[in-house]
């Protein structure tokens, strides 16, 4: 049974509950790992400090208890995530698949609505931001139920999107969004990193601006390993359409693979060394292996940051 068919994935009509499924699982399979010692529940009191003000104080828990705490607000949280992901049309790749397989912008999806679910869940503040050309939708961070539905609404709206020739700016919205952050923040990325070849220093310059604006960075290179990575497609005559500019070519694979699966291998080395010289967590990401990677990839990094 693959990882994916241990879900209904005909409810990405309410991703909020396939998210928690995801986390869920996920939390159960933490017992069972190297992970298990990373909490997943955040305190929702603290201690009470002589001194401080009262009115904070949760006089139900005291009732319980006989000691005070202080409940905590959203202000009180160190650390605040912002979500980007990439909704250019490559990002619908594959587009013919089984019922039970995702494509890698639904895969993306259900990775930002399962991380939101974790972040809800420890009292941590998050944003989301959804570009291709531009910057579309951009929120500032914040831990309120109203504000995780509204960022579920956005994802529900994008997975049933599906618009074919929305082209791609990684640089210069990356670029917009280390200039509006002013928070230190965690900023997790989804992106095929698929940008104009001629877009290259460009591209690791807006990686950079991040990290020169403080920010710690995970960026997930969400690829569908097996058949844009390795190009395991049948060996007949296949028409080849670019999702992004409707451009068609038709060849049989065998053709290519080499000179293909070669060149992608240069820009993603060459993408690997400069977020290794920059200090930005890479995760190579195949939508074919779940969700897990991402999850501890999550942990990992905001352990880190909290220590």
């Amino acid at each position: 049974m693959s990882y994916f068919e241990r879900f209904d994935l005909k409810q990405l009509d309410n991703l909020e509950f396939l998210a928690k499924q995801v986390v869920e699982g996920f939390i159960i399979g933490l017992h069972k790992s190297p992970f298990h010692g990373f909490s997943v529940e955040f305190a929702e009191h603290r201690i009470y400090n002589q001194g401080e003000a009262t009115k904070n104080i949760d006089w139900k828990v005291y009732a319980r208890t006989d000691k005070m705490f202080v409940k905590k607000f959203e202000e009180e949280t160190n650390l605040r995530a912002q979500i980007v992901i990439d909704t250019s049309s490559s990002m619908y790749f594959p587009k013919d698949r089984k019922e039970n397989e995702l494509n890698k912008l639904e895969f993306s999806a259900v990775a930002a609505a399962s991380l939101m679910s974790l972040l809800k869940k420890q009292r941590d503040a998050y944003g989301l931001s959804l570009f291709d050309e531009t910057l579309n939708i951009h929120t500032k961070a914040k831990s309120s139920s109203i504000h995780y539905r509204l960022l579920l609404t956005y994802l529900d709206t994008l997975i049933k999107d599906n618009i074919d020739k929305k082209k791609t700016s990684v640089a210069d919205t990356l670029h917009q969004i280390a200039d509006s952050i002013h928070k230190r923040s965690l900023v997790i990325i989804f992106s095929d990193m698929f940008d104009r070849a001629e877009n290259t220093e460009s591209l690791f310059s807006a990686l950079q601006h991040l990290k020169y604006n403080k920010h710690e960075v995970v960026l997930f290179h969400v690829m569908d390993k097996k058949l844009e990575g390795e190009f395991k497609f049948e060996n007949r005559p296949h028409e080849f359409i670019d999702m992004e500019s409707g451009e068609t070519v038709k060849l049989q694979s065998n053709q290519v693979r080499e000179y293909y699966t070669k060149k992608l291998a240069d820009y993603t080395d060459a993408l690997k060394m400069k977020c290794l010289q920059y200090r930005i967590d890479f995760v190579e990401t195949d939508i074919r292996k779940g969700f897990v990677p991402i999850l501890e990839s999550y942990l990992v990094k905001r352990k880190k940051m909290r220590t």
